[in-house]
């Protein structure tokens, strides 16, 4: 019987949770604002993780704020290796997730589509057959 849940993916989920308290309590950034953890990736074989940060709040641009976050990885997988016990911490890397902001642009699209179809087309008036 075929394993249904692979280790990287288990040791992905404790990583989100300890980096999403480590990010909220110990590494406070004022320029960086509120940083959102929305998900995080373990390679398989271990070697790399790739978690997906977004920010409200910012001074900076996104871009600005994940190489900011990515100079202080070294710190973090440091933070990290303390409350999460593996042979080998894997290398920590932060990448923007615009799938806020996506949704947000989606969203405005259909209002838009949904308010061209609720006016009626060029006011044309309906003729009434009896």
């Amino acid at each position: 019987m075929p394993r249904e849940f692979f280790r990287s993916d288990r040791v992905a989920a404790q990583v989100k949770r300890e980096l999403a308290e480590l990010l909220r309590t110990d590494f406070k950034d004022p320029q960086l604002g509120m940083v959102t953890l929305s998900d995080v990736e373990a390679t398989r074989d271990m070697s790399l993780i790739k978690a997906y940060v977004s920010f409200l709040g910012s001074a900076e641009t996104p871009q600005k704020c994940v190489k900011a976050l990515n100079l202080h990885a070294p710190k973090i997988r440091y933070a990290l290796s303390s409350r999460i016990r593996l042979r080998v911490m894997p290398e920590l890397r932060f990448i923007y997730d615009d799938s806020i902001e996506r949704g947000m642009k989606m969203e405005e699209l259909l209002g838009g589509i949904k308010a061209s179809q609720a006016t009626p087309d060029d006011g044309e008036a309906k003729e009434e057959t009896p």
